[in-house]
């Protein structure tokens, strides 16, 4: 495991300290936490993005139940290529 230091102002260490209690036992616990909680997001915003970019990129008609069908079907798979469900 590697180690990792970081450095904040004592009024946000002030503000972790008080969010933080009694749902972590550790400032470890809750900084990993926050950080799992951003990777999730930044993978799930790039998610969105992609699915925007293909976003009516179709040159054939569809239905809008075929057109529903394939975005579930799309966003299953992105959420399994980014480990999101």
């Amino acid at each position: 495991m590697e180690s990792v230091t970081i450095k904040m102002e004592d009024s946000l260490a002030k503000e972790m300290n008080n969010i933080m209690n009694p749902l972590y036992s550790t400032k470890t616990e809750f900084i990993r936490e926050a950080i799992r909680d951003k990777i999730n997001l930044i993978k799930k915003e790039e998610t969105l993005k992609a699915l925007k970019r293909l976003h009516g990129s179709s040159k054939t008609k569809i239905s809008d139940k075929r057109l529903r069908e394939i975005r579930e079907e799309v966003g299953k798979e992105f959420l399994k290529k980014f480990n999101l469900s």
